[in-house]
């Protein structure tokens, strides 16, 4: 079932967008539908087109056909300093922080629209989400761990303070243990003080039990939605993107799972 292109209210919503690269589509006519506090991962296999959507959305990669729209304004293939300043954070996988340059630069680097005062307010309320950050002020990027980095990264994001936080692969590289913290205590929180979360995570057990709504992309294709609990619930999804066995205790026997052709 694909979103209501008339439904008011969504942070963001994509309409049956095709984008890709070159003139060439990765993914077709793909309909999201992100609410006001939720969290909404996107999971799917290696090259099932999960980045290229996310980056259709922040205005890096074409829309070709359908469009995209932010609190009911559409933003298709709005430049990507338009849609950050509209209230959109973005994370990537990979060169997500000035590596040359301290932690403290980096989150100033994140608050270049403020003065100095508001700037460092908005370092303390960083660092209030991130607490580790808090004694590596001082320290390069370069030098930080996985897991202080990928902070670092959302705390940057943060400064602007965003209505929507696009996140892709947030936790690749990081140990589970430090994965599963980064979800429950970092991105989980986002959507508890009222943003909306979109995640793209190759952890899909993982990022399930901190989502609201989950999409499953194939072929650069949506082919089934629902909520967690209801994909644990389907033996396709299981079989499919859990790697089989057993739906977790409490799944019900039966999923509201709404498939997509």
């Amino acid at each position: 079932m694909s979103a209501d292109p008339t439904r008011r209210g969504a942070a963001l919503r994509t309409v049956r967008a095709s984008a890709g690269y070159d003139g060439r589509p990765v993914v077709h006519g793909m309909s999201i539908d992100v609410a006001p506090g939720q969290v909404v991962s996107i999971v799917g296999p290696n090259g099932s087109g999960k980045s290229t959507l996310l980056k259709s959305i922040i205005g890096v990669v074409k829309v070709m056909s359908g469009q995209v729209f932010l609190n009911d304004e559409e933003i298709t293939n709005r430049p990507p300093e338009f849609v950050a300043r509209a209230g959109v954070g973005y994370v990537p996988q990979v060169d997500d922080v000035f590596g040359p340059l301290s932690v403290r630069e980096n989150l100033e680097m994140g608050g270049y629209l403020f003065s100095g005062k508001e700037t460092r307010d908005r370092i303390d309320n960083v660092i209030g989400y991130f607490p580790a950050l808090g004694s590596l002020l001082h320290r390069r990027a370069s030098k930080l761990s996985g897991g202080e980095r990928k902070m670092l990264a959302m705390g940057r994001v943060l400064m602007l303070q965003p209505t929507l936080f696009v996140l892709d692969e947030p936790t690749a590289n990081l140990a589970p243990a430090m994965a599963k913290r980064l979800l429950h205590e970092h991105v989980r929180q986002l959507s508890v003080d009222g943003a909306s979360v979109v995640i793209v995570e190759q952890r899909a057990k993982a990022v399930l039990e901190i989502s609201d709504h989950t999409y499953v992309l194939a072929g650069g294709r949506l082919r089934m939605q629902g909520s967690p609990a209801a994909l644990a619930g389907s033996r396709e999804f299981v079989d499919s993107f859990l790697g089989g066995g057993h739906a977790p205790t409490g799944a019900p026997a039966r999923a509201d799972v709404q498939g997509e052709t």
